[in-house]
């Protein structure tokens, strides 16, 4: 997929998104939860920090699914994660996505993370990309400032959800399968979960609306407290 169509993509969901939304409170990046090793590496970063567009903005949302505060919900199909709160709310993040065909659907639970993870690409993203087998930890790793590797009986499905330095691909659905956040929303989201939270990532073509709401999971760690 180009670029230009993956931007062309991004704007008209935004457009279609932003015609149906619900009321929606925008949060700002509170810069005072990031450590002083945060700001030292967001500070030499090389890529552009493009804006995120508004329908993929962070926000508190109403919830109206019935998973249990404290875990997350992926939606593929329309590129959000949603950290679901108490009282019928949840803060909701504009993803990245794998296309279709290699995308992950079931459910999982956090079985490790990690601040500022190197990347160890899988052989297929060798022979795919061009990578190379090793890149460290750092500003300009694709993996970003964090990293949720998703288990599922025990075993690493191999799924992250992590940083990113394209963030003006948020909204689209572009080669790699993981779930790619801007490095300011995934250090939001590390600091809300722990070990074991649960994590549902929807099936493709099974993104959920408030008109045709589906029950998935019942479970979770406690919820993080609203950013203010």
């Amino acid at each position: 997929m180009s670029s230009l169509k993956v931007m062309l993509g991004i704007l008209a969901a935004g457009l279609t998104l932003s015609g149906c939304m619900q009321a929606t409170t925008y949060e700002a990046t509170n810069t005072t939860n990031f450590k002083p090793h945060d700001k030292e590496l967001l500070a030499k970063i090389r890529y552009t920090n493009a804006p995120v567009a508004e329908p993929f903005r962070r926000a508190i949302v109403e919830y109206h699914r019935k998973e249990a505060p404290g875990s997350i919900v992926v939606d593929s199909d329309n590129h959000y994660l949603y950290y679901v709160l108490s009282d019928g709310k949840a803060i909701r993040y504009g993803i990245t996505v794998g296309e279709e065909a290699m995308a992950w659907s079931g459910i999982a639970k956090i079985g490790s993370m990690t601040e500022w993870p190197a990347w160890h690409p899988t052989p297929g993203e060798i022979q795919r990309l061009g990578v190379p087998t090793f890149v460290p930890p750092g500003p300009d790793n694709p993996m970003g400032s964090r990293a949720m590797y998703l288990y599922s009986g025990g075993k690493d499905t191999l799924f992250r959800i992590h940083g990113t330095n394209q963030p003006e691909y948020i909204g689209a659905s572009i080669s790699s399968g993981c779930i790619r956040m801007t490095n300011e929303d995934v250090i939001d989201l590390y600091n809300r979960v722990k070990m074991g939270t649960i994590v549902v990532v929807l099936e493709p073509h099974h993104g959920d609306s408030p008109f045709n709401s589906q029950m998935a999971l019942q479970g979770g760690g406690n919820p993080g407290s609203v950013m203010q």
